[in-house]
């Protein structure tokens, strides 16, 4: 099983705007479509470690970084298995 998080944006603008800010950080995400069983918003989210999510929220939120949802996803060869909607405005760390 595999265990995958996502920070989804309101707008590509956001998105990409994300990506910049965290060009220069030392966190491990990449930009990928948002996938359906989530959400269908502007159509780019950020995959990241569950263990990076709040870290990389808080990093973004203090940058007046507009976020719409946090989520962690559970796939087993290819399926869906769980979709968990996070926290988005509390501040802390994840137990992964």
């Amino acid at each position: 099983m595999e265990q995958h998080c996502y920070i989804t944006f309101p707008s590509i603008y956001q998105a990409i705007r994300a990506e910049k800010l965290l060009a220069r950080e030392k966190y491990d995400y990449k930009m990928v479509p948002v996938p359906r069983n989530i959400s269908t918003s502007c159509g780019t989210a950020m995959q990241c470690s569950c263990r990076d999510i709040f870290a990389l929220r808080d990093f973004l939120r203090d940058r007046d970084l507009g976020i719409e949802g946090l989520f962690r996803v559970e796939e087993e060869n290819l399926r869906v298995l769980s979709v968990e909607k996070l926290p988005l405005t509390e501040r802390g760390t994840d137990s992964d």
